[in-house]
């Protein structure tokens, strides 16, 4: 591994005022054997317990504290913004990642020429009660499918990235999930390792069976970004023609049931049905539209900020 190659360490923390010294002084150790540049960024994702006071007192250590709870995918988007290395490494802040199995990340992105080196908690499965492996055993099944992208645990944060990869990303909702996929949309090279895993000592889960539907979302807003992020008029402007197309086709039943059948227009449904088709189809288009427009404009501004309330760096 390059001396000049910088490692960027980016960790969310909610609620963790006793993990961050721990996972801190085993970050450290972890990478000063390593003999290149690195830094470490703690971002606490509004925190109501002493989370961030304990980070104060930690170096080396940039931490970043939000003013309120954005979520964990927006406080990785915080951190992995506010980094400087060429290569950045996210993990979770609750210790059930082992920071020893970084090296061996960083050794497979660098020696195997990988944009992106995902995690696997193989052991996972064994060490864990049925209540939190259920939802992520349906969310990763659900990725794995509708995405292509073929991994047996999306949901492990403790990843190594090249910087590039990550530049153009946003990262909102529960897409820390979907990092891996939209990297593979834009055509990254990605290899799955095992990694060790060790349930919390400390603290609770914040994970649950409703973050799998939350998943399920920011899916079909993978699969919509894929196809028509660029082209929005495609998506809305199909399903207004085809909402046409069905109000044309009740017209013209309409006429056979009134000329043929001798069935007046307010004996059935029809009227009401070709109105309604119309209407929707319209609508379609005009979303298509102002869709266009926003995507247009969207080049051209700066998207929003998540608000930062204090930040400290300690040498």
């Amino acid at each position: 591994m390059s001396k000049n190659t910088k490692i960027s360490i980016v960790t969310p923390f909610f609620n963790e005022e006793k993990n961050v010294s721990e996972l801190h002084g085993r970050i450290v150790s972890a990478l000063k054997n390593l003999n290149m540049p690195f830094e470490i960024i703690f971002v606490d994702d509004g925190s109501s317990d002493e989370t961030f006071k304990k980070m104060k007192n930690l170096s080396p250590l940039t931490a970043i504290r939000l003013r309120k709870n954005y979520g964990q995918s927006a406080a990785l988007d915080v951190g992995i913004k506010k980094s400087t290395g060429d290569i950045i490494v996210t993990m979770d802040g609750d210790m059930e990642n082992d920071p020893q199995d970084i090296p061996m990340l960083l050794e497979k992105l660098l020696t195997e020429g990988k944009d992106i080196v995902s995690g696997w908690r193989k052991d996972r499965w064994q060490k864990q009660k049925f209540s939190r492996r259920l939802p992520s055993m349906v969310a990763n099944w659900l990725i794995s499918f509708i995405t292509r992208v073929k991994l047996h645990d999306h949901g492990c944060t403790l990843k190594a990235y090249r910087r590039e990869i990550l530049n153009n990303l946003e990262l909102q909702g529960e897409r820390h999930r979907l990092i891996v996929a939209y990297a593979a949309i834009m055509g990254a090279d990605i290899m799955e390792v095992p990694v060790r895993y060790a349930p919390r000592k400390f603290g609770s889960s914040k994970y649950g069976l409703l973050r799998t539907f939350k998943v399920l979302l920011d899916i079909f807003t993978l699969i919509f970004f894929n196809k028509y992020v660029n082209r929005p008029m495609h998506f809305f402007g199909g399903v207004g023609f085809i909402s046409f197309l069905l109000g044309a086709i009740s017209f013209f039943v309409m006429l056979y049931f009134k000329l043929f059948l001798k069935i007046s227009f307010i004996q059935t449904p029809l009227p009401t049905l070709v109105v309604l088709f119309f209407v929707i189809g319209f609508q379609f288009v005009l979303m298509g539209l102002l869709a266009e427009i926003f995507v247009y404009k969207s080049f051209s501004q700066e998207k929003g900020k998540f608000i930062v309330k204090e930040e400290i760096i300690n040498q």
